[in-house]
């Protein structure tokens, strides 16, 4: 049970709050760069922190993110023209550049040198990994771009996407840093229907998650958020060790098995009741196959199914998420097709914002306490003029991992070697 006030600590974000200022210190993904295709393409919404905003890319092909309204007279820019530099409001001519400098005023004199003196909202941005990037917090204190690997590697070697959810962002990480429940929701077969010592045919980690439901948990803090381990039994010798990093504020990255690809989230709000969740998928030494990115693109795995033209998911919470009770009866633990609509569903139906004062945590609930707690310690000291931690760019060269280690490794060391086990090295270049 977390008390309301620290429940409504982590959970408002908007200019102003705790939480918002803390937010604001580290770079945010605002847009997919597809969504901005060429120089002076129609401007795009969104919404990010409570604020309504403007995204534009101008004739030298340079993105920038600017406030929703004009501030001549509050008229939608929008609607403005994009062209030579700036983007133009429609209704007096006023036009701005990505500064949010103003830097033509055609409705007042000539020898007038009003535009001088108005400067709209604006936040700088940078590219990469496909992604347009936001740094919506003091300028002076701004930090270099976090060095993820997914935005690091080749293109082929990954695929980004991004979806709305309708709810708090810190529900949605919530669900992203719990490995107990992957043994239900993300289960297969109902529990009356499994065989037991059946091999699995996916994968072997999927074999010791249906045999293990209720794995130990063990936390490492680390400078960037926290290292999760949840312990499952593979056999007499050897535990399954499914290895999840949290990292300052929203980030999340999903444990392989063996030597494939490595995924990763981040949930970052748009507002208090909703938040774009970011989909991330790489391998770090090899590209994907046609096949594999085209999955991706239609929204396999982690990266869900959108309606067309939209970011919101083809199931969701209007239709129920499309669940089918009769699949739910034979084949499927939920009836609901698909990783990230199974997500979506527990994490929405918790409601926008869940009432944190009526849950009762269990010890499979050490990784959310755990983050809860680095969550709100920084805050209070980022409130008292202390930076938060994963500032430093090279704070998110990690990855998460899943292996197999001897039952008498302890966590902290298994973690260190399973680490240096993966696949080649962290690759830095773009």
């Amino acid at each position: 049970m977390l008390p309301k006030e620290e429940n409504e600590l982590l959970c408002l974000t908007g200019p102003g709050t705790p939480m918002g200022r803390m937010m604001r210190r580290f770079w945010m993904p605002a847009l997919l760069s597809w969504e901005l295709p060429d120089p002076d393409c129609p401007p795009v919404r969104i919404r990010l922190m409570n604020e309504d905003l403007v995204a534009f890319r101008d004739s030298t092909g340079r993105a920038g993110l600017v406030g929703a309204h004009c501030p001549h007279r509050g008229a939608g820019l929008f609607f403005g023209r994009n062209e030579e530099e700036g983007l133009r409001c429609v209704y007096h001519g006023w036009k701005f550049d990505l500064t949010g400098q103003c830097v033509d005023m055609p409705n007042e004199p000539v020898e007038s040198n009003f535009k001088s003196k108005i400067k709209t909202t604006a936040y700088p941005c940078e590219e990469r990994g496909g992604v347009v990037w936001t740094y919506m917090g003091p300028p002076e204190l701004k930090p270099g771009l976090p060095e993820l690997e997914w935005g690091l590697v080749p293109e082929k070697q990954r695929h980004a996407s991004k979806r709305i959810q309708e709810c708090n962002w810190l529900q949605a990480l919530e669900g992203g840093i719990d490995s107990s429940h992957i043994s239900f929701l993300h289960g297969g077969l109902p529990p009356t229907r499994e065989k037991s010592g059946d091999p699995d045919p996916i994968s072997a980690g999927y074999e010791y998650r249906r045999r293990d439901k209720s794995p130990h948990f063990e936390l490492i803090d680390t400078d960037y958020g926290l290292l999760i381990g949840a312990r499952r039994n593979a056999d007499e010798e050897n535990y399954y060790w499914r290895i999840t990093q949290w990292i300052f504020p929203w980030y999340t990255m999903i444990p392989p098995f063996g030597g494939g690809g490595i995924g990763g989230h981040a949930w970052v709000p748009i507002d208090d009741v909703n938040c774009w969740v970011w989909s991330f998928s790489w391998h770090p030494t090899q590209p994907f196959s046609d096949d594999q990115l085209t999955e991706m693109q239609r929204g396999s795995g982690i990266h869900g199914e959108v309606i067309p033209g939209t970011f919101n998911l083809k199931a969701n919470l209007r239709n129920d998420f499309l669940i089918d009770r009769e699949e739910q009866r034979q084949h499927s633990f939920t009836g609901i097709k698909g990783i990230s609509q199974q997500d979506c569903a527990m994490q929405e139906t918790m409601g926008p914002m869940f009432d944190r004062t009526k849950e009762h945590l269990g010890s499979s609930d050490t990784a959310i306490i755990g983050t809860r707690r680095r969550l709100l310690a920084a805050v209070g000291a980022h409130e008292e003029g202390i930076d938060p931690p994963a500032l430093d760019a090279e704070s998110y060269r990690v990855r998460s991992f899943s292996t197999l280690l001897p039952k008498g490794v302890p966590f902290d060391q298994g973690a260190a070697e399973g680490l240096k086990a993966q696949p080649g090295v962290f690759i830095a270049s773009a």
